[in-house]
C-alpha cells in the first residue's frame, strides 16, 4: 500500500475509470459525489467513502477533482468548502476542463490557505481513462509536479509540465480546438462524398488507409457507419470548450464556423451524443 491517501471528488465516466486505476496501483483512494450512488462501484471495489468534502481534504494527502464546468469547480472550491479543512502542504489537483482564468483563481484559492494546486486537464476520452494511457496537461509549480507525477503515471501514459496555474487549461482549450477541427472536417468529408457517389465505408477506408488518416477517424469509423453515436465525449462538451477558447483569446475565421456548427447540433438536441454525431446534424 503507497503511503499517500488520495481523494477524489467528481465520479463521472472520466473520474470514475481514473480514480479506479489508483486503487488497483494499490493507493488508498476515498472518494465524494454530490449524488452518492455514483460512489458505489468504487467502494464495492475498495476505495472509501467520504462523509462530505471537508472531510474527504481532512482524510487526504491529495485531493483531485473532476468535474463538468467552471461553474461546478468553483462551487465546490467555495459555496461547498473543499478547502475548510485545507492544511499546509496539501496538495489540489484540478483535472476539470476550465477556462485558464479559473484554473489561476483555484491556485490563488489555495495559495490563500496555504494548500498546493495543480491545473491538470487530460486529453483523452473514457477508453484511455479506463486503460491508463491519457496525456496529463500539468500546470503549477514544478514541485508540486513532480509530487504528482507517480500518480500521473498511474492514470496516464505522458504528463507534461507545461507551465505555471493555467497552462494546462491552456493546452487543453488548444488541443480540443484541434479535435473538433477533426470532426467537423471528418463529417463534412464523409457526406461530400456521398452527395457523389462514394458510400461512406469506401470514403472511410480513403481516409483511414491514407496519410490523412488518424487515430481519431479510425475510432469514429463504426459509430459514422452504423449511424450510432454514444457519448466517449458528448457533443455539448466541446461546445463547452470552444466558448472557453474564444474567451481565452481564440479568433479564427475557422473558429467561427467551428462553433457555429456545433452548437447547431446542441440546438438540434444531439448534446448528449458523441461529439461525432455532429455529422447528423450536417445532413
Amino acid at each position: 500500500m503507497k503511503a499517500l491517501k488520495i481523494g477524489w471528488a467528481g465520479l463521472g465516466n472520466m473520474g470514475t475509470a481514473m480514480a479506479s486505476n489508483l486503487l488497483k496501483a494499490g493507493y488508498e483512494v476515498i472518494v465524494y459525489n454530490r449524488t452518492r450512488d455514483k460512489e458505489a462501484a468504487l467502494t464495492a471495489a475498495g476505495a472509501s467513502s467520504a462523509a462530505s468534502l471537508p472531510d474527504l481534504v481532512d482524510s487526504c494527502d491529495v485531493i483531485f477533482t473532476m468535474l463538468s464546468d467552471d461553474h461546478a469547480v468553483k462551487a465546490v472550491y467555495n459555496k461547498e468548502e473543499l478547502l475548510s479543512e485545507a492544511r499546509a502542504g496539501k496538495l489540489f489537483i484540478d483535472m476539470s476542463t476550465v477556462s485558464p482564468d479559473t484554473s489561476k483563481y483555484l491556485s490563488s484559492l489555495c495559495q490563500k490557505h496555504e494548500a498546493n494546486f495543480l491545473d491538470a486537464p487530460v486529453s483523452g476520452s473514457v477508453k484511455p481513462a479506463q486503460d491508463g494511457t491519457l496525456i496529463i496537461l500539468a500546470g503549477g509549480s514544478i514541485e508540486n509536479y513532480e509530487k504528482a507525477k507517480p500518480l500521473f503515471d498511474v492514470l496516464g501514459k505522458l504528463s507534461l509540465h507545461l507551465g505555471e496555474a493555467g497552462a494546462g487549461s491552456s493546452a487543453k482549450l488548444a488541443i480540443n480546438y484541434l479535435l473538433g477541427i477533426n470532426i467537423l472536417g471528418l463529417a463534412e468529408t464523409v457526406l461530400f462524398a456521398g452527395k457523389n457517389g462514394i458510400s461512406k465505408e469506401n470514403m472511410l477506408t480513403i481516409i483511414n488507409e491514407g496519410a490523412v488518416g488518424n487515430g481519431l477517424t479510425k475510432l469514429k469509423t463504426p459509430s459514422i457507419l452504423n449511424n450510432e453515436f454514444p457519448a466517449a465525449f458528448a457533443l455539448k462538451y466541446i461546445v463547452k470548450d470552444l466558448n472557453l477558447a474564444k474567451d481565452a483569446g481564440l479568433a479564427s475565421p475557422m473558429s467561427e464556423t467551428l462553433l457555429s456548427s456545433f452548437n447547431q447540433a446542441v440546438n438540434q438536441g444531439l448534446g448528449d451524443e458523441d461529439l461525432m454525431a455532429v455529422i447528423k446534424s450536417l445532413k
